[in-house]
């Protein structure tokens, strides 16, 4: 219809009608500017909940707002309840209530009396004294279509609730519903992130501790002594803490002392001090098998000032000490001093010399468990040895007692100057066998190689065992093949003869029989070969796949079982071996002896 055909009554009402609708649609978009701005200032979930109400409150001129968020995991709808200044908050039941009934179907409700209305629950108003007329409710729906929430306002100021006060409040519900919807998200990436964040921290922690551990497995693993092994375990501390000075306090529960290893700067040497127990900061932590922490070493009343001053410096400032982990009490502690840059030691640090401590513990029982082991290994080593000696001396003593009496029995002066030579040869090789116990017990080598000339030597053998063999009825033959030089222990050689002689004059017995030593050179590998070859009865059987350990014997009166153990010990000291072939016509004994190729 056209304005010309429309009387001036409809059209002033036409008028009206679009001035009224105008007016509808600029509240409604002055109020969706309003909450679009005041909504773009936060996205803190909390202060835009607040904000939805306040502009929702006045928007539609009503007394007060609710904003209801559902919650799914408990089938329910927490509330933020703007009244005036006070901002409340309550839960209630899906389906419970106008707000639930709007939440479970997802659509708008105006109530104009609240009372009237079945689905209305009035336990709210008989808490608070507050009296309820008319509601205005809308679903809050994000941009899937799902409802998350309810928007509610009560008791509009003037007169009930309108069309454009229904139309106002979806508008703010929809744009709410994004707004919170948004929050969530940033909430949600920005909690991720700060979650990345603290794992990221963590992994940088882990992968340090790891590499930590790693260096100092590396540098533990190259430790042959107790100092080498503080040496790491403290470089290693001291690195990671940025520590200036270091040390290792380990007790003696026997003695009540012990002993301190303490490193310098620049964690290249080591020092020990006589160590009372439980003095000091270190001591401390031994007393107590706790950590400390000391920010003012020098005013802290746990400070021994002689023991610390020599520990951590003149001017030792800072201090962090942790146990070491014993059997039941603290076997010791290890202390770092005076934090590079004067700042003071942090839990970090505190935790890392946990770790470092916690490792080194077992690998400092395991190297003192190792020392004493060795230590009594030694010991016992040198009582064989010793053993083994008091065996060797018998031909030594022999022979020198069968050239006494030749002395004696001789009246030509150049003769019994050769006997008396004779003689002190054998107190060399006696002053020889004492030595190799006392290189032994200091840990040195105790076979000395030197170039030998065959001949001379073997004709020296001759002279000094001939004599003893054929009182024994035994005759010595010595086929020296090989006239040149070689590279041995004489002394050590000279012991292996006399045993491998004795052996064989016991084993061919009263009847008495032959005994050979052969001297050849290998043609391929110019190695020496010594055979020793006797005319007895050969091994026995029993004893024949163990002949070479100590204290196997065929049961010769007065026999130790000590004789071919030791010619095989000094067979591999010289880098070689010994063999044996044995028959019923006698037995050989081959010595092979590596000669260098210059």
């Amino acid at each position: 219809m056209s304005l010309k055909s429309d009387s001036p009554r409809s059209i002033d009402a036409r008028v009206a009608d679009l001035e009224a609708a105008l007016a509808r649609e600029m509240r409604v978009s002055k109020a969706l500017r309003e909450v679009g701005v005041a909504l773009g200032t936060t996205l803190d979930l909390d202060q835009l909940l607040e904000l939805i109400l306040d502009r929702v409150t006045h928007a539609v001129d009503a007394d007060r707002a609710t904003l209801y968020l559902l919650d799914e995991a408990n089938d329910e709808l927490v509330s933020r309840v703007a009244q005036g200044e006070d901002v409340r908050s309550i839960r209630l039941r899906i389906g419970h209530g106008i707000a639930g009934h709007v939440a479970r179907t997802g659509k708008p409700l105006h109530v104009r009396d609240a009372y009237k209305d079945p689905r209305f629950s009035p336990e709210w108003d008989m808490v608070t004294g507050y009296r309820t007329r008319t509601i205005l409710a809308a679903p809050m729906k994000n941009h899937l279509g799902k409802t998350i929430g309810v928007v509610q306002v009560l008791n509009k100021r003037r007169g009930d609730f309108s069309d454009d006060d229904a139309d106002i409040l979806a508008a703010l519900a929809t744009q709410a519903a994004v707004s919170i919807d948004n929050s969530r998200l940033f909430m949600s990436v920005t909690q991720k992130n700060i979650l990345l964040l603290d794992t990221k921290e963590q992994l940088e922690h882990r992968v340090r501790d790891l590499k930590l551990l790693f260096d100092l497995e590396r540098a533990m693993a190259h430790a042959a002594t107790l100092e080498e092994l503080l040496m790491a375990v403290l470089g290693e501390a001291m690195r990671a803490s940025e520590a200036r000075m270091g040390a290792v306090a380990l007790r003696d529960p026997e003695s009540g002392t012990g002993t301190l290893y303490v490193i310098d700067e620049r964690g290249k040497k080591m020092k020990s001090l006589p160590y009372p127990e439980n003095a000091g900061l270190i001591g401390w932590a031994v007393r107590k098998n706790e950590v400390l922490v000391s920010s003012d070493a020098e005013s802290d009343a746990r400070r021994d000032r002689t023991l610390d001053t020599r520990v951590g410096g003149a001017t030792a400032k800072t201090a962090l000490a942790v146990p070491l982990e014993g059997d039941g009490s603290a076997l010791g502690a290890l202390a770092i001093y005076n934090k590079r840059a004067g700042r003071p030691f942090s839990e970090e640090d505190r935790e890392l010399l946990v770790l470092v401590t916690a490792n080194a513990s077992t690998a400092i029982r395991l190297q003192l468990s190792r020392e004493a082991r060795e230590h009594e290994e030694r010991l016992t080593t040198i009582g064989r040895l010793l053993s083994s000696v008091i065996h060797d001396l018998k031909t030594p003593l022999t022979v020198m007692s069968g050239y006494v009496q030749l002395m004696q029995a001789s009246n030509d002066p150049g003769e019994r100057e050769r006997f008396a030579e004779l003689i002190l040869k054998q107190f060399d090789h006696i002053g020889a066998m004492q030595r190799e116990v006392l290189e032994f017990a200091r840990g040195e080598k105790s076979v000395l190689v030197r170039k030998v000339y065959l001949q001379k030597f073997f004709d020296d053998v001759r002279e000094q065992i001939e004599g003893e063999l054929a009182r024994r009825g035994v005759e010595l033959v010595v086929d020296v093949q090989e006239r040149g030089t070689a590279r041995f222990d004489e002394s050590k050689m000279l012991r292996v003869v006399n045993n491998l002689a004795r052996n064989a004059a016991e084993a061919m017995g009263p009847a008495g029989g032959k005994f050979v030593i052969k001297v050849t050179r290998d043609k391929e590998t110019k190695d020496l070969v010594v055979s020793f070859s006797d005319t007895g009865p050969g091994i026995p059987k029993q004893i024949e796949h163990r002949l070479f350990q100590s204290f196997v014997t065929s049961g010769k009166e007065g026999g130790t079982g000590l004789g071919l153990a030791i010619v095989k010990k000094i067979a591999e000291e010289h880098g070689g071996k010994v063999s044996v072939q044995s028959s019923s016509r006698g037995a050989t004994f081959k010595l092979r002896l590596p000669q260098p190729s210059s």
